[in-house]
């Protein structure tokens, strides 16, 4: 590990290098799986084989096939080492770890962990990363699975990355020369779908069981995972979706998108796609953080996503998906101790500017009264109002959805507290507990209790293996069965996932939602 307290250099001492193409045959055969694409060598550490940057794709986005859809895989006879992380996608440092890390539009690549055993057909885990869609990266520390897979060998986990930002969720199509650039403003789910594509076709060299895959993911992961399924043919690449903290709101209409571009474009002072191409990544992203700051995500276009996307969840879209969804306590907080209090407010009251015009007078006032009703400090109205039209109301409308279309939804409620006063139960807060990093307390401030985290790290592998995220005594680490209920429309079961009282009960119990002041918002697509 290098001295040096650059994250950039830190993240390269631990997980940079250049995977080279072997040509002598001298490596361990034991470590080295045969994939379509190539035959790849991984790294053993404690029983854990590791397997680092493995392009999913035949060609990566650059040059000419920037703001192209990804091409597929190429039969390829090379042996390569599988030793380091690939470069991130184009992303914000100041969001996420992954994209403090060497930048590249070369970026499409996964990572796998396997344990070191002869078993076959394991349930598989694939991660895609959060970051609000123009941040974060599967180099982050955080999304390291060697503790995971060592506590849980009987999972195989994959992380894979995945186009970001104006790279990867950029509306072109009305421009002049747009027409050639049909599927740029959802690239980066394509990339996703292209992503588990690869594992189908070849997760059973590792072990793993191309049938019974689940995706999981939070914050913009989450989002994904949900969206996943209303993309077609990717119904054949996976069978469940655990979404943590996100759902098939966070998303942008057309009209959006085409706003975000035509904003972006005018920052640049480019009229064409021609000119955006001429553009280097550093400037994109630059631009794009100074003008459409968290505004940048997958697009209701029609063509790749529905416009209503909880109506075709509603209609089945999803029915034969089985998900695992829910949120944090105080999402937004999170928010707030990241940019500051001040940095909140200017946020916060920008964001209310481009939203509120949508809503009617009477729908205002039940804004201002749900605002009324929050007790204590001043940034916490908003804090909580955004809590439920980014994060909870759409999650329950999702899980509400889900039922109505004939499909499967268990819904948690995470309430964990950082002793910090005000990041309490933020977003992403539960991270370091999936990924059994009790390490990384930056955010939680302190370690969680480990009974409780074995305890949800094993609900998490026990839905992939049996789609039904109940413990019975036996599995489970404190010897007590966990019976997580299906949610229903009229109960709204959750499974309330309190530190030291893990136990099912009723959304009504937290009011988790305020269905009467901010439920409607969820039509608005309030993000």
């Amino acid at each position: 590990m290098s001295d040096t307290k650059d994250p950039k250099e830190l993240l390269r001492a631990m997980y940079g290098g250049e995977n080279k193409k072997l040509k002598d045959g001298d490596y361990d055969k034991s470590l080295a799986v045969k994939c379509i694409n190539g035959t790849f060598v991984g790294k053993k550490t404690e029983n854990i084989i590791m397997y680092r940057g493995i392009p999913y794709v035949g060609r990566q986005p650059v040059g000419e096939l920037r703001w192209k859809a990804p091409v597929d895989a190429v039969p390829d006879d090379g042996i390569y080492e599988a030793y380091y992380n690939a470069k991130s996608a184009y992303g914000n440092g100041q969001l996420e770890t992954g994209s403090l890390y060497d930048m590249d539009e070369d970026c499409l690549y996964l990572n796998v962990w396997k344990a070191d055993d002869s078993s076959q057909k394991k349930p598989v885990m694939v991660w895609i990363h959060g970051g609000a869609f123009e941040a974060g990266g599967t180099v982050d520390p955080m999304f390291d699975c060697h503790s995971l897979v060592k506590e849980n060998p009987d999972v195989i986990v994959v992380t894979i990355a995945y186009r970001l930002g104006a790279l990867g969720f950029l509306h072109l199509s009305h421009l002049p020369d747009g027409g050639d650039y049909p599927d740029a403003q959802n690239l980066g789910l394509l990339d996703q779908k292209m992503a588990l594509k690869w594992v189908h076709e070849n997760i059973a060299g590792f072990g793993g069981d191309p049938g019974n895959v689940t995706i999981f993911g939070e914050s913009a992961g989450a989002g994904s995972c949900t969206l996943l399924p209303l993309l077609k043919g990717s119904h054949e690449y996976f069978k469940r979706l655990i979404a943590e903290s996100g759902s098939v709101n966070l998303t942008r209409s057309t009209e959006e998108g085409i706003q975000c571009t035509n904003e972006l474009m005018e920052a640049l002072g480019c009229k064409t796609v021609a000119d955006l191409k001429k553009v280097d990544a550093d400037k994109l992203l630059e631009t794009a953080t100074a003008t459409i700051f968290l505004r940048q995500f997958p697009e209701r276009d029609g063509i790749h996503l529905p416009l209503d996307t909880f109506e075709a969840y509603a209609n089945g879209a999803a029915k034969d998906i089985t998900i695992l969804v829910g949120c944090n306590k105080d999402e937004m907080d999170f928010f707030v101790y990241s940019f500051g209090v001040e940095g909140w407010k200017k946020w916060v009251e920008e964001r209310k500017k481009l939203k509120l015009n949508h809503l009617s007078e009477d729908e205002k006032k039940l804004v201002d009264s749900f605002c009324d009703d929050v007790k204590g400090e001043p940034y916490e109205k908003d804090s909580r109002l955004f809590s439920q039209v980014w994060f909870n109301a759409p999650i329950f409308k999702l899980s509400d959805s889900q039922v109505k279309g004939g499909g499967k939804s268990y819904t948690y409620y995470f309430t964990p507290e950082s002793p910090n006063p005000i990041m309490k139960c933020g977003h992403a807060i539960e991270l370091s507990t999936v990924f059994n990093h009790p390490e990384m307390a930056e955010d939680t401030g302190r370690i969680f209790d480990e009974t409780f985290s074995k305890t949800m790290r094993k609900m998490w592998v026990q839905f992939a293996k049996t789609g039904n995220p109940s413990l019975s005594a036996d599995i489970s680490p404190d010897g007590k069965a966990k019976e997580w209920p299906l949610y229903d429309i009229e109960n709204k079961n959750v499974m309330a996932l309190d530190e030291f009282d893990i136990h099912p009960e009723k959304e009504s119990a937290r009011k988790i939602v305020d269905w009467d002041k901010t439920y409607f918002m969820t039509k608005y697509y309030w993000i």
